[in-house]
């Protein structure tokens, strides 16, 4: 008969205290994640709020109704409107910008680089939410100053710096011949600004083919791919 493995004694005070660790560890778990996700109903209800009716007509009832929260919840989470736009900032737009300041030096052309994340913004912006935020921004920037500063540090200043390094690398490959580029870096990225614009307001009248305006422009700057 095989013998059953002999379990260490626990005392009894031990064995009652760690029961009651675990049922009061449940319960802060719980809590914790329904903590996530009514934070991330809140997130979600502002994006749609801010982007139904501008940053300046969004007010925190229509975003705590829409949530299904009440109003008091969402300061549990945010001190005021401004923190929370700053928050959709932070998870819509900025993932896809670090994902271009994390990229590791080419192993092929510049261009090739440059290229694929292009096109994997187009399509994760244009045409999305993402894009409606941009466009928000463009849009109210100018009337909520602290909105477009965030904005300029969280985003712009952080995708301007990598594309300054992708154009000094093609530059110093040989890729690139127009040495003053890189003191404009921001003409590398206007093909994708002009692509978010035009969607909104103009793609009705005359829809806009991004990704062939973008293979034209990396031609400007690199010369026109050879074809075999």
């Amino acid at each position: 008969m095989t013998k059953k493995p002999i379990k260490p004694a626990v005392p009894a005070a031990a064995s009652d205290m760690d029961r009651g660790a675990s049922a009061g560890a449940a319960p802060a778990s719980n809590r914790a994640t329904r903590a996530a996700e009514r934070r991330a109903a809140i997130v979600d209800a502002a994006l749609e709020e801010f982007i139904a009716r501008g940053f300046a007509a969004t007010r925190l009832d229509d975003i705590a109704k829409r949530a299904g929260v009440a109003k008091g919840t969402i300061y549990l989470h945010f001190k005021d409107k401004e923190s929370m736009f700053e928050e959709l900032v932070r998870t819509v737009i900025v993932p896809v910008v670090a994902r271009l300041a994390a990229l590791p030096p080419p192993a092929g052309s510049v261009r090739d680089l440059v290229e694929a994340f292009a096109n994997n913004f187009l399509k994760e912006v244009v045409g999305t939410r993402r894009g409606d935020l941009v466009r928000l921004i463009v849009a109210e920037g100018p009337r909520f100053p602290s909105v477009a500063d965030f904005y300029y540090r969280e985003v712009v200043s952080r995708g301007i710096a990598a594309m300054r390094g992708l154009i000094e690398l093609g530059i110093a490959r040989g890729e690139i011949r127009q040495k003053d580029l890189a003191r404009y870096p921001q003409i590398l990225v206007a093909p994708a600004m002009i692509a978010v614009m035009w969607q909104s307001l103009f793609s009705r009248h005359a829809p806009l083919d991004a990704q062939d305006m973008l293979r034209v422009h990396l031609d400007l700057i690199f010369g026109e791919r050879r074809t075999t």
